[in-house]
């Protein structure tokens, strides 16, 4: 009688991190380099990480494909960007030569005017999200603890609501640090952030400049949202 074949280790789908676990990684990674987080990403995860990116600056792509070349890099087409933005996504596609992954809307999606901005947003980036991280153990983001006060407790390392493991590699990173390191190497930059758009995102729901110290106050302006629900 034939014997089933073992499944090999490579195939086996491991469990998320334990609660102990992230806190280790979170305590480790507080006062370290980004760099030092997305390595241990890419070591860990492998073909099973991704970094997402909303092309406003290339910060987090800079840092990673410094570490690995070939990671995939996702990016959600609402079919509502910025002209500054698709420009910021084809110069970034010339300066790091990137493995881009473009998840679009099914095209009867609902949008902002048939629907609101929570269907909207709910089928225009979360369900692309979904699709994108389908098959994935890991991924990267590029949050930032100083983006908004209710970012303020943003995590480096943290399971996410499919249970698998999200990288914050920028949250704790210190805005001196960033802005040295952007000028530095010459990161890619939204020309959108020089006219004080300094979060920028669909361009019905990014309504006006940045007002005040809230880097995500020129969206959804005049309402309470703060959040499309992806990083939620």
């Amino acid at each position: 009688m034939p014997t089933a074949t073992p499944t090999p280790v490579e195939l086996r789908r491991p469990t998320a991190l334990s609660a102990a676990g992230v806190e280790a990684l979170n305590e480790r990674f507080e006062a370290a380099h980004p760099t030092e987080a997305i390595r241990w990403a890419t070591t860990t995860f492998g073909n099973g990480l991704c970094l997402t990116t909303s092309f406003s600056d290339t910060l987090l792509i800079d840092l990673a494909v410094a570490v690995d070349p070939d990671i995939e890099v996702v990016f959600l087409d609402t079919g509502f960007h910025f002209a500054e933005t698709l420009d910021t996504l084809r110069r970034a596609m010339v300066r790091y030569e990137l493995r881009l992954r473009v998840e679009r809307p099914d095209e009867d999606a609902p949008d902002l005017w048939e629907s609101g901005t929570e269907a909207c947003c709910g089928a225009r980036k979360m369900a692309p999200l979904d699709r994108a991280l389908a098959g994935k153990r890991a991924w990267l983001s590029g949050m930032r603890r100083d983006d908004h006060a209710g970012r303020a407790r943003t995590p480096i390392v943290q399971v996410d609501r499919r249970g698998l493991v999200k990288v914050n590699p920028l949250a704790a990173w210190p805005a001196a640090e960033v802005e040295s390191y952007a000028a530095e190497h010459d990161i890619v930059l939204n020309p959108l952030l020089a006219e004080g758009y300094e979060s920028v995102g669909c361009w019905p729901c990014t309504e006006r400049p940045t007002d005040g110290d809230d880097a995500r106050s020129g969206r959804w302006a005049d309402s309470t949202r703060t959040e499309c629900g992806i990083h939620l």
